[in-house]
């Protein structure tokens, strides 16, 4: 994506230092944030020609009539902020309306896995990205999807991707590397087709990103023989200072769902050891969150507010994940050569930009952004996803057996601020011959909306305390997006999800038999063609109504969608049923 180098292009660079040529803009007298050599330098002029830096010192004699000059007097001036791992779908938004959040957040560079598209719509959602990237500001390094579906054995997906796609489009240069690695057992296993994906990564220098939460010892060991370098699951400090022992980067991660840099982050400043291999992370992140409260200036400001020093914070946040993706030599810190990718600000404990670089202009001011962003013209192909007929009550049927008046069940128990879940083995009471929901627990089903199967899966789930006759249903669900629904009414179950397949991809809340708020998104049946203004405010209205359920999550969209995530532990369930994923093995509903 750099190296279009040529004579010409070197040449100006190198003229307009020695001052034959006059710099394209200039920041003066700014305090550098130097995430080289951890101080901060007062008095800098920096000068940039085109998209890159060309000095770092004193640049009177590069100004010129055209030079656009920004006073950094009282300023900090610091590298654009980088996410080492984030999935764009996350906020439900297509990548330029993603960008339009990210980039006055201070964020001009992510490298974003999307295998929430890919597993929906394959390649094709792969190219749709691939595309967006090329034309904006915001700096999008893309890997490769690894696990499409994640587990195919327990799953079923829009696409299944093998060794010879992804030696199909891994010399992309927007490719940078293998998406986390999600299924860590069947690299434990030796499974062929991963490491035949992993193998034509390694092969190419490019990285191969993991995802291996509570993997420790002679696992962990095993997992880091096939060649993969990072992890963004830790939850502990002891589980991410093992993996930083053992050579991993690890991404210390705040998301809108799980909220991990408070014990993460321990690892570093309880120990004082070497900070080079941790790096700070979104994951996944509502456009909600990132209006409301940032996107990586967010991560960076709450580092510090665990006690991490700032500028040591900073260098987490940029060069860090630049010298794991071997791409510091352009990105990542304010030197000659490197991109000019800068944030200025009042303070650098508080990471509110008061101006963002990229690609040498400013591209936002004061939370705004003041440039008009390109965008990509939607696939056709990448609409009408949703191939499920519709559903009756009748689907939601949990006979529990006639005559009995309680069963043993295994329950998919939630909490607050985690993905993880528990899995339960409690009594369930039942009346009629159905198990009786007593305000604790709801029914959650699982559609297979692809047309493929047709599977559809029931259990049973406890911590969305739906007190109300409701539901809510959602074709956004890690990371195959079938489409599930969790609720009370088996009644207003079936008008949920003949709701997501009317709009053709959604989320959906209902009570007492009427919608009462809908989010649509028909790219893929998991992106919004809306801009993100029109997005936050439906995110809004489906807070609400979710509150009107009886439900007092933070984020309880993110736990449904989260329902579904095979490659977390303890319990998920699928289109096929109920996946323990410690052990890797279906299990039934009832125990007794």
């Amino acid at each position: 994506m750099f190296n279009t180098y040529t004579v010409n292009s070197l040449r100006e660079l190198v003229y307009t230092a020695e001052g034959r040529r006059k710099a394209s803009l200039v920041i003066t007298n700014t305090k550098l944030v130097n995430v080289l050599t951890h101080e901060i330098e007062e008095g800098v002029d920096i000068a940039v020609q085109g998209d890159r830096i060309v000095s770092v010192g004193k640049a009177d004699k590069l100004v010129g009539e055209e030079t656009i000059t920004i006073d950094g007097s009282g300023l900090y001036t610091g590298p654009g902020l980088i996410d080492p791992h984030m999935h764009i779908e996350s906020s439900l938004l297509t990548p330029d309306n993603f960008a339009k959040l990210a980039l006055p957040a201070g964020t001009t560079a992510i490298f974003a896995d999307p295998h929430e598209i890919e597993n929906a719509c394959g390649l094709d959602g792969l190219n749709y990205f691939v595309d967006t990237a090329k034309v904006l500001p915001l700096k999008i390094f893309i890997t490769e999807a690894s696990c499409v579906p994640p587990m195919p054995e327990f799953e079923t997906g829009g696409a299944a991707l093998t060794a010879e796609d992804v030696d199909s489009t891994i010399d992309l240069p927007e490719i940078i590397g293998l998406g986390e690695v999600m299924n860590y057992q069947d690299v434990l296993n030796g499974d062929r087709r991963l490491l035949g994906e992993i193998v034509q990564t390694l092969k190419r220098g490019k990285a191969v990103e993991g995802h291996a939460p509570t993997l420790r010892n002679d696992d962990l060991n095993a997992y880091l023989d096939a060649g993969i370098t990072s992890d963004h699951q830790c939850t502990t400090m002891g589980e991410a200072l093992e993996k930083l022992r053992r050579g991993m980067m690890v991404y210390a991660r705040e998301s809108s769902i799980s909220q991990n840099v408070k014990e993460v982050i321990k690892a570093v400043t309880q120990t004082g050891i070497d900070s080079r291999n941790m790096s700070l992370c979104t994951d996944d992140i509502t456009a909600s969150d990132m209006y409301n409260v940032g996107h990586m200036n967010h991560v960076l400001a709450r580092a510090i507010e665990e006690g991490v020093d700032p500028i040591t914070a900073f260098q987490m946040a940029t060069v860090n994940t630049a010298l794991h993706y071997k791409m510091a030599d352009t990105l990542g810190s304010i030197a000659p050569f490197k991109m000019a990718d800068m944030i200025l600000l009042n303070d650098i404990t508080v990471p509110k930009p008061r101006y963002v670089i990229a690609n040498g202009k400013v591209v936002a001011k004061d939370g705004m952004l003041v440039v008009k962003l390109p965008s990509t013209k939607v696939p056709h192909k990448l609409l009408n996803s949703i191939k499920l007929k519709g559903v009756n009550k009748d689907a939601f049927s949990l006979p529990a057996g006639d005559g009995k008046s309680e069963r043993g069940a295994r329950v998919i128990a939630i909490k607050e601020s985690t993905s993880h879940t528990k899995l339960l083995e409690r009594k369930v009471n039942v009346v009629n011959g159905q198990v009786d929901l007593d305000g604790e627990l709801a029914k959650v089903a699982v559609f297979e909306r692809y047309g493929r199967s047709g599977d559809v899966a029931l259990g049973l789930v406890s911590g969305f305390n739906i007190t109300k006759r409701g539901a809510a249903a959602s074709s956004f669900s890690h990371d195959t997006h079938n489409v599930i629904v969790v609720g009370s009414s088996d009644d207003d179950m079936a008008l949920a999800v003949n709701r997501i397949i009317e709009i053709q991809g959604g989320m959906v809340v209902v009570r007492d038999g009427r919608v009462v708020a809908q989010l649509e998104l028909p790219i893929g049946g998991i992106l919004s063609a809306e801009e993100a203004s029109k997005v936050i405010g439906k995110e809004e209205r489906m807070a609400d109504a979710w509150k009107s359920l009886g439900c007092d999550l933070k984020s309880p969209g993110n736990h449904l969608s989260s329902l579904t995530l095979t490659a977390i532990p303890e319990i998920r369930i699928t289109n096929r049923g109920l996946i323990d994923t410690v052990n890797f093995k279906p299990v039934q509903l009832f125990t007794s």
